[in-house]
Order: C-alpha cells, then structure tokens, then sequence
C-alpha cells in the first residue's frame, strides 16, 4: 500500500520538528518555508525542501501541492499569511489539511475556512506542564476536547499495593482507568483486582475538573506522607 505523502509549510520549531518526525518514521516529505536558510538547515532531513512564497497560489499549484496526502500549515507568527494559505489550499484541493493556530480567535477563523484540524502546540505544551506542576506523577496529558482529556500517571504511592477496586477512581474522582501501563505492554482490560505496582502508569479519561481533582488529591496524600 502506498505511504502517505505530506508537505509541512513553515520550518520554524514546530514545523521542522513535524517534518524530521515524519521523515524519520519512512514518510515522504516536503518542508516549504520562504526562508531560504530555514529551508537548507532541513534540506539534509526530508526528502525535498523548497523555498516558496505560499500566499502565492500559482506557487503552490507549481509546487504540486495538491497531490498530498496531508498538509501542515505550520507558520509562525504570520497569522495573516497563516490564514491566506489555508484558503488557498483549500481551493487547491488538499485532500487534509492541518493548521497550526496561535489563539483560540485565529483558529475559529481557520475552521470557518476549511482547515481539517486546527491544533494549539504552545498552549498543549503548556497544559501538559501545568499538569506535571500539579502533581510530578504526571507524565502527560492529552485534550479531547475543551472539557475532557486523558492523562498518564506514574502510579503515586498512594496507590501502590492497593486494587483499582480499592481506589474506586470512577466513584472517588468521576474518572475511568482505560489502561495500565507496565515495562512497556499495556493492559487494556485490567481487572478490578489489579494490585497496582510502583512501575505502573495508568491511563486514566475524564472531565479536565474531574481529572484535576484527581491529581490534587494524590499530590496532596504525597506532600502529607513526606512530612
């Protein structure tokens, strides 16, 4: 089956952080930026690298950037050159398109005007730190949606030697536990009687209150244990 191809537009952080994960997973890629430096400190890492103006629809359309798979608009600061692309790609036909938003204003304006998926690298990063600062058993936190995300928690001691019946995280904090990490394998399915061990991470879903709530609670059950 044929790989997917991509093109990731704009080689700031992100965007050269996107192109060298894709290139390094097998995919082709093409990173453009008009940035003629930016484009030779990347050249050696994708498979092709082009220095274009991407507010310029003819430079597209002779890119060939519509026979991607998937596009990246990774630009700057640049919102209005952001917004101009997106439009342009669209009219081009990109089959998807994913948009780097810098605020929650300028991605509505994305999605109003066909982006496929607007995502908030800055404020992501920035919530998985918080979320670490709350409770260091945080490993990470992935959003689903502005009320809900999942987290990853190196199981605190608290938790250790109990059962997940024991705990009753979805009565005590209104959360689900969707897995179990372990050296590596997941468990999917653990049983109420698991006896959660100090190499244990769990993977656990619900409301953002609710799954702060959580962490509080056994960042607090830490602090009171170490005095």
């Amino acid at each position: 089956m044929r790989k997917k191809q991509f093109a990731v537009i704009g080689m700031g952080r992100f965007g050269s952080s996107v192109a060298q994960a894709l290139s390094e997973m097998g995919f082709e890629v093409l990173a453009v930026d008009s940035d003629e430096d930016r484009i030779q400190e990347v050249a050696s890492i994708v498979t092709h690298a082009v220095s274009a103006d991407t507010t310029d629809e003819e430079a597209l359309r002779a890119i060939g950037m519509r026979n991607f798979d998937v596009v990246v608009v990774a630009i700057g600061e640049d919102i209005q050159a952001s917004i101009l692309t997106t439009l342009i790609l669209k009219d081009l036909g990109v089959p998807y398109l994913i948009v780097k938003a810098q605020n929650e204003l300028h991605g509505k304006v994305l999605g109003k005007i066909g982006a496929d998926r607007v995502v908030y690298p800055e404020r992501d990063m920035g919530l998985r730190v918080a979320h670490h600062l709350i409770s260091p058993s945080v490993l990470d936190f992935i959003e689903l949606s502005p009320d809900h995300g999942i987290i990853e928690i190196q199981a605190p001691d608290a938790m250790i030697g109990r059962t997940l019946k024991q705990l009753d995280i979805r009565s005590r904090h209104r959360c689900n536990v969707l897995g179990i990490k372990n050296n590596g394998k997941m468990d999917i399915t653990p049983m109420a009687d698991h006896v959660i061990k100090p190499e244990d991470i769990l993977v656990i879903v619900g409301a953002n209150k609710d799954l702060l709530s959580l962490e509080v609670a056994y960042a607090v059950e830490r602090e009171v244990k170490n005095r």
